[in-house]
């Protein structure tokens, strides 16, 4: 079953159960991933589905700062509530070490020596990392293992 497929059971398991939180969410995932369906003319497939993912966790991430910000802490809980339930879908994520020394090899696979060859590091993690870590927090390590 693909993930796509998966989020669509859900979603009619949504609304068998009455739960409409996690309707809501869920819904709100589908119309994202037939909005980038529509506007690319494809079918998305599973490593598209977790960009879509991807995209919405960070944006909800994003959210939580203003939210924070301008002391609206009701807001700030349902966003909470819709990064929980978008991880559900996501790859378990990496810990740190792993990540680590996933740079490490590909700093040695590359032969990077400088901040110039980070976009080849990235080039070689990038495919490897794809929804298990926050690509900011991976790039920021790269910068500082390269400087």
């Amino acid at each position: 079953m693909s993930l796509k497929e998966r989020i669509t059971e859900d979603m009619k398991t949504a609304m068998r159960g009455a739960q409409k939180e996690r309707l809501a969410t869920v819904r709100m995932l589908l119309a994202a991933i037939k909005q980038r369906e529509v506007d690319e003319r494809i079918s998305l497939d599973d490593s598209q589905v977790l960009a879509v993912l991807e995209k919405m966790v960070k944006q909800r991430k994003e959210s939580i700062v203003q939210f924070e910000a301008g002391a609206r802490a009701d807001l700030v809980a349902k966003e909470a509530a819709e990064i929980k339930l978008l991880q559900e879908y996501l790859p378990t994520q990496l810990t740190a070490d792993e990540i680590e020394a996933l740079i490490s090899a590909a700093i040695a696979r590359t032969g990077a020596a400088s901040i110039k060859d980070m976009g080849k590091v990235m080039g070689v993690l990038k495919p490897e990392l794809a929804g298990r870590a926050d690509m900011g927090t991976v790039s920021a390590r790269i910068k500082q293992k390269l400087a």
